[in-house]
């Protein structure tokens, strides 16, 4: 692959339009991050689930958040990048004019990495996905093809993120949010179809990346960027290369910040805190500086930054040195664990850590099991009701309850339920919570 095409600013919905390399205020990558920050979906991550349930008197990181601080760790890993590859040829801006972008490109997919996740953290995708496997839903697979039930069967937030980006919802932008294809793709983590995904060991199917729906979307993408087929699988392709650093910011976020949630939450000790942090951070004589401080929580602030500094250097360093496996699509590992031995066991231990004592912890496994159910319990009533050929007076009022930029003309059982699933994967965990209690008469909505 060449970076030529893979930085491609043409903007989805807008490819007739000429796109240079001058800009005034902003580029058109910077356009991107704007673009997202002010929209609608992003700002609905600010009441979806990250780890903990959202908080009360003590601030634990929800989506949105997360996801600046992704972006933040994106656009450094991206500069980073740009600017050892700069050493090494002083010529580069001539030779690859928007690899300075780079930074801009990977800051905006990593603010929209999580725009397709329901309510609920992963306990949502996994409500969505056992409706049609083991609850309800299981009668509408005669209804669709056998790659659609696939898609259904396997809610993958991912490929839902690609499709809020670029379906032209009713009453909307037919143009989604018109963002530049190089930014669309970095998004894409596994570049296939559901039925080719859930493939061990293959960086590029180990899920999957876009819906049946958007299929046509992703080739259009792929098509214009240069991205190679997967020899895996003739019908998907090859990551785009800024996926890898997508996906390290992500890997270097949730695996370091989650243990300051923890600490918040006194699930885990500040020396806990430390011993599984300070390792990370390396070369760096930090023993007299902690204890200056006496406040824990700036301790622990400090070996956070530093331990993610270590990974930041760390993976832009290997996604320099392995270009010509990235360009190729043959690096077998993500970039995290492909880092120095000692980084790589110590990240292990931590994620082992993370599951056994935060991941499982009450609280968390609390709201997982709540989110289960009202998610399963949206879906149980509006899926049905809106594939009602002769709706009764109930189904009626059900229906009208999706808001019109969701509900579509196209007559087949898949759209109609992928219309649904855009409404109620879209929800935020307060809303969600308060619409399954009205519609169950748990609660009484007031006329005030």
């Amino acid at each position: 692959m060449d970076w030529k095409k893979l930085l491609s600013a043409k903007r989805w919905g807008y490819e007739h339009r000429e796109v240079t390399e001058y800009f005034d205020a902003r580029s058109e990558f910077q356009r991107d991050y704007d673009r997202l920050i002010f929209s609608s979906p992003f700002r609905r991550l600010q009441n979806k689930t990250q780890v903990f349930p959202l908080p009360g008197a003590v601030f634990v990181h929800n989506r949105l958040t997360h996801s600046l601080e992704v972006a933040s760790v994106g656009r450094s890993l991206g500069r980073l990048f740009y600017n050892l590859m700069k050493k090494e040829n002083p010529n580069l801006d001539q030779d690859v004019p928007f690899l300075q972008e780079v930074g801009n490109i990977i800051s905006s997919a990593c603010l929209s990495h999580d725009l397709g996740n329901p309510a609920f953290g992963h306990s949502g995708e996994a409500a969505i996905s056992s409706y049609f496997t083991e609850g309800a839903g299981r009668k509408f697979q005669e209804q669709v093809s056998i790659k659609q039930w696939s898609d259904l069967t396997h809610f993958e937030g991912n490929a839902n993120a690609l499709r809020i980006l670029t379906h032209a919802y009713r009453g909307k932008d037919e143009k989604g949010y018109a963002l530049t294809y190089a930014t669309l793709a970095s998004i894409v983590k596994y570049p296939c179809a559901s039925i080719d995904g859930h493939v061990k060991n293959n960086h590029h199917r180990k899920k999957y990346g876009y819906f049946e729906s958007e299929t046509g979307t992703f080739q259009k993408i792929a098509e214009e960027l240069g991205l190679e087929r997967d020899p895996t699988n003739p019908q998907g392709y090859l990551r785009h290369p800024l996926v890898y650093l997508v996906e390290a910011a992500d890997d270097i976020c949730y695996n370091i910040i989650d243990l300051e949630d923890a600490h918040h939450l006194k699930i885990l000790s500040y020396q806990e805190v430390e011993d599984l942090l300070l390792p990370l951070c390396i070369g760096q004589d930090l023993r007299a500086r902690i204890d200056s401080l006496a406040d824990k929580g700036s301790r622990v602030e400090l070996l956070r930054a530093k331990a993610i500094n270590t990974l930041i250097d760390g993976a832009a360093k290997v996604f320099v040195d392995n270009q010509e496996k990235f360009l190729s699509g043959t690096f077998e590992s993500s970039l995290v664990d492909a880092l120095e031995p000692e980084i790589v066991d110590q990240m292990k231990l931590i994620s082992k850590i993370s599951v056994e004592r935060i991941y499982n912890a009450s609280t968390v496994v609390q709201i997982e099991i709540a989110g289960y159910h009202v998610m399963n319990a949206l879906l149980e009533e509006f899926i049905p009701a809106y594939l009602k050929t002769n709706k009764s007076m109930f189904d009626e009022k059900l229906v009208a309850m999706i808001p019109q930029q969701f509900h579509t003309d196209r007559p087949d059982a898949y759209s109609k339920i992928r219309a649904v699933l855009d409404f109620v994967s879209g929800m935020t965990d307060v809303y969600a919570i308060e619409l399954y209690r009205k519609i169950k008469g748990i609660s009484i909505p007031s006329l005030d």
